[in-house]
């Protein structure tokens, strides 16, 4: 597989870009302080240590989380409410990016680099992408139901209506498979002659013959407006008028409870992406300015794997978030587990329900629930 990568000349230089930990170069024109020599392979060493133990961390404990949430949504399937229809889609969307992690950390972990070939890379990296994007835009769907039932008691989805949920889901599908063109175009087997001649799957976008660096800023300022800008923007709103409604309602031990549930779900989006974000944005501005140092490269490329290691988390935090607080979600989990015969010792009650709600909301309905 290693002899189809393309070789990289000795004059490029290592950077940290984008989505993945990529191995990307600027052009010609980049400049560094006389006699500056950049050590690539230290970049290389801290890598193949964080990379493969971050990446495995996530890929278990996101597998275990959401393979149990979909076994509960597959149990209650006759019971299905519009959120859980959101949940679905959430759950597929993350377990879809995590499997490709394993990837991702074998190239790190391996001395050869990326031995997969170019078709794998391009495959790999366009579902990593589309299931990103369709994660990050499910949360913002979710997040609007959730304002539109509480603050203003509509239902813009409803089960007489399913297609309009259906529809939303096709959509949020449709938009990231168009996101992920860039990387079927210009994902490629690099090999790279500064790194031991390791090979990497990264966007190759000096095959364009268009300016590299113009490329490069253009890829971020995307990621930036759709895949952080837009759903902080949703989550705040929507958030922030919920809490002004439940502060209003008179529900006491339920407003408690969603009000842990939305801090907790603002708190570790942000946690989880801000850190790479603002790492990203200094290494644009520094790529736009063409100012950095060989020095200066390297300390922020170990800042973006670390911190773009920690956005992935957020996959594996999703069915925490989204589902393991929802009281329902529980009494459906401890109810599969006697059925598998396991013995379970509870002070919860479980009590049966006949309406057709949420498995993570207490509320028959969305337009009353109150809770996540």
């Amino acid at each position: 597989m290693m002899g189809a990568g393309k070789s990289v000349s000795n004059e490029q230089t290592w950077w940290n870009d984008y989505f993945y930990n990529e191995t990307c170069y600027p052009d010609e024109n980049s400049s560094y302080e006389e006699g500056d020599v950049c050590d690539l392979m230290d970049g290389t060493k801290f890598e193949a240590v964080f990379i493969p133990t971050l990446y495995s961390v996530a890929f278990v404990v996101g597998i275990l989380g959401n393979g149990l949430l979909l076994g509960v949504l597959f149990q209650s399937r006759k019971r299905w409410s519009v959120t859980d229809t959101f949940i679905l889609h959430l759950a597929v969307s993350d377990v879809l990016l995590l499997v490709t992690l394993p990837l991702w950390a074998t190239q790190y972990a391996s001395s050869l680099g990326w031995e997969f070939g170019t078709g794998l890379c391009k495959f790999t990296g366009a579902i990593f992408t589309i299931n990103f994007y369709c994660g990050i835009f499910l949360l913002a769907c979710i997040s609007f139901d959730r304002y539109l039932s509480i603050v203003h008691a509509t239902q813009m989805y409803n089960r007489r209506k399913p297609w309009v949920v259906h529809a939303s889901c096709s959509l949020v599908w449709f938009f990231s498979v168009l996101l992920s063109i860039p990387d079927w175009i210009f994902l490629e087997d690099v090999k790279n002659d500064r790194q031991g001649h390791r090979a990497v799957c990264t966007r190759n976008y000096y095959k364009s013959g268009l300016d590299v660096r113009t490329q490069k800023i253009a890829a971020r300022a995307l990621y930036h407006a759709l895949g952080f800008v837009f759903p902080s923007v949703v989550l705040i709103f929507c958030y922030s008028c919920i809490l002004l409604q439940l502060q209003c309602g008179t529900k006491g031990l339920q407003k408690q409870r969603a009000f842990k549930v939305i801090i907790g779900v603002v708190a570790v989006f942000f946690l989880c992406w801000t850190p790479y974000n603002v790492v990203l944005l200094a290494d644009t501005v520094q790529l736009n300015n063409n100012t950095g140092t060989c020095e200066t490269n390297i300390y922020l490329g170990k800042a973006l794997t670390v911190t773009s290691s920690l956005g992935y988390l957020h996959c594996s935090l999703n069915p925490i978030l989204y589902a393991f607080v929802g009281v329902k979600f529980r009494r459906q989990l401890l109810n599969i587990l006697r059925s598998m015969g396991c013995k379970l010792k509870t002070t919860v009650k479980l009590e049966s329900f006949t309406r057709r709600s949420s498995i993570w909301s207490d509320s028959g309905e969305t337009s009353n629930s109150i809770a996540i």
